[in-house]
């Protein structure tokens, strides 16, 4: 196997034994194999738009089957056997699709294609499918290494875009120009014909689809839970049987609280949930009660002192531990050997565990604050400005990304520290837990931390230094802003490339860069966008505040 898509690859370039994030080298080639397949489908997709014809259910598995295949979503075999089953006659059913469209148009049969993935003939059995899988890895796609490493960029990035666009269809919000560029993005890097430049620009428009992407989203929320708002959530636990839910997905939340209303079970939050206690219609459940534990990555420390049901409803899953795995579900894309799976919206299965399991112990803890979105912010926008003018804050740190294991990330801790008093920190996704539950105070009654969400609520961040830039008319690059980012997998790819749309310059990254970008392709991004890497705490604040 080989396998350097995420902020952990073994040794800063790539697992080839097994992966950091528990996949071995079968899953990993079933998802390769994932990756070959949905090319074919693209291609074929792509075709068939420029003749007017589409299917809506294809279109939707391509953005399902790449999400299946971003970091620490589906580590079970047989899942993405079904899958990849399903991965050929959804290429079937739109080449079929494209070929009457072409027929109908021209009179003629379709030009046969007859070599890459859109001639690929699935294996007949789960040997024969990882076979296939490592004949088609990463470092197949191109010979020439720099054109490979936008390659990459590209894919990551559709990957990440994915996982937002399939939480948006969820909510029922979809658009024709965010379905017809996956296809066009995603049949590119099959064709030998394009360059280095070519991807640059594909990865440059995936930046600008996300930000519609996010958009979308913003709006499925808003529209089904309303604007969140500055709430505080607890971070102990009180005597009753409680289910843990960890991931991204509202609408699994939603539908679980419905089902556990009255039943004497709590329904805490864990990772990236957090942000759903700011929802009005979700805040709402007085059984929504807390948070439990932090980033995805103690999971393994943390479950085990957790004595109710434990679901996943997005990626973040590690491999659990015998202390907890038998009262561990997952749901959408997510999964795992041997853990049941939930198909649907019928929670049952995991409320009856919950109703098993031990009372939770009754210990409240500190509160933190949460619900910063754009909406909350530029609600008090005239004291933010005003503090500005005045010179009350002096600068403002987006400080915020994805969490990982690997040493490092201290760093985040240690810089939000050190941050000046006169400061404002914007956080967000998983990253903020290095230093939510510090204390930072306030300025003019303005939290000093304003936890603006999930990871896909870059947008909101986003609304709120375009706001700001607005304000003071001026470009965000002029603003006193210092982007400084954490990464760890492709969600995390894809909203720097929307940055980099958008023409945000002087972001920092860690903690390490990533594998797949080569020297050649790093300095195009440093001569352009001045994207380099977190040095020190010291060093780097002071050349965001230019001492």
């Amino acid at each position: 196997m080989f396998c350097n898509q995420c902020e952990q690859a073994a040794k800063g370039t790539g697992c080839e034994v097994i992966g950091v994030c528990g996949k071995n080298p079968e899953v990993a080639a079933l998802q390769d194999l994932m990756l070959y397949g949905l090319k074919g489908i693209a291609i074929y997709a792509d075709k068939a738009r420029e003749l007017g014809a589409k299917d809506e259910t294809v279109d939707l598995f391509l953005i399902e089957g790449l999400f299946t295949t971003v970091t620490n979503v589906d580590f079970d075999p047989v899942s993405l056997a079904g899958k990849l089953r399903k991965c050929y006659d959804s290429k079937e059913k739109i080449k079929a699709i494209y070929e009457t469209a072409y027929r109908t148009k021209n009179g003629a049969s379709a030009p046969a294609i007859t070599t890459g993935p859109a001639a690929w003939v699935i294996a007949d059995n789960l040997e024969g499918l990882v076979k296939q899988g490592k004949e088609h890895g990463i470092n197949t796609q191109n010979s020439d290494q720099d054109v490979l490493s936008a390659i990459e960029i590209l894919i990551y990035g559709l990957k990440g875009m994915a996982a937002y666009a399939d939480h948006a269809f969820i909510l029922g919000k979809k658009d024709e120009e965010v379905f017809a560029f996956f296809h066009k993005a995603l049949a590119a890097t099959a064709d030998t014909s394009k360059g280095l430049m070519d991807f640059v620009g594909l990865a440059m428009e995936c930046g600008k689809l996300n930000i519609k992407v996010m958009g979308m989203l913003n709006e499925g929320h808003i529209a089904h839970y309303g604007k969140p708002v500055p709430t505080k959530v607890q971070l102990g636990t009180r005597k009753n049987k409680g289910i843990l839910v960890s991931g991204h997905d509202l609408r699994m939340l939603e539908e679980l609280l419905k089902q556990t209303e009255g039943k004497g079970i709590d329904i805490y939050t864990h990772g990236e949930m957090l942000p759903a206690h700011a929802y009005p219609e979700l805040k709402k459940y007085s059984h929504l009660y807390g948070n439990f534990g932090g980033a995805w990555q103690d999971q393994h420390k943390e479950f085990p002192n957790f004595p109710g049901a434990i679901i996943f409803n997005t990626n973040c899953i590690q491999r659990p531990a015998d202390s907890y795995k038998d009262r561990l579900f997952s749901w959408g894309q997510v999964g795992w050997p041997g853990i049941k799976h939930i198909t649907g919206w019928n929670f049952s299965e995991v409320i009856n565990k919950a109703l098993e399991c031990p009372d939770l112990a009754d210990a409240p803890d500190k509160e933190i604050l949460t619900g910063f979105g754009h909406d909350a912010v530029l609600g008090v926008a005239d004291k933010v400005i005003d503090g500005v003018k005045a010179g009350a804050i002096k600068h403002f740190f987006l400080i915020g990304g994805c969490d990982g294991a690997k040493p490092g990330r201290n760093y985040y801790t240690e810089l939000a520290e050190k941050v000046p008093s006169d400061c404002v920190i914007l956080t967000l996704a998983c990253g903020k837990y290095r230093f939510n539950k510090l204390e930072f105070g306030d300025i003019g009654g303005i939290p000093r931390l304003l936890d603006v969400g999930q990871c896909n609520d870059a947008y909101s961040a986003l609304q709120i230094a375009l706001a700001l830039a607005g304000a003071f008319n001026c470009g965000v690059n002029d603003l006193p802003l210092s982007i400084i980012l954490s990464w760890y997998e492709q969600k995390a790819v894809v909203i720097l490339l929307s940055l980099l749309h958008l023409g945000i310059k002087n972001i920092k990254i860690g903690p390490a860069l990533p594998a797949f970008i080569t020297p050649n392709v790093l300095n195009f991004l440093v001569e352009n966008f001045n994207l380099g890497p977190i040095t020190t705490p010291e060093a780097d604040l002071k050349v965001a505040l230019g001492q």
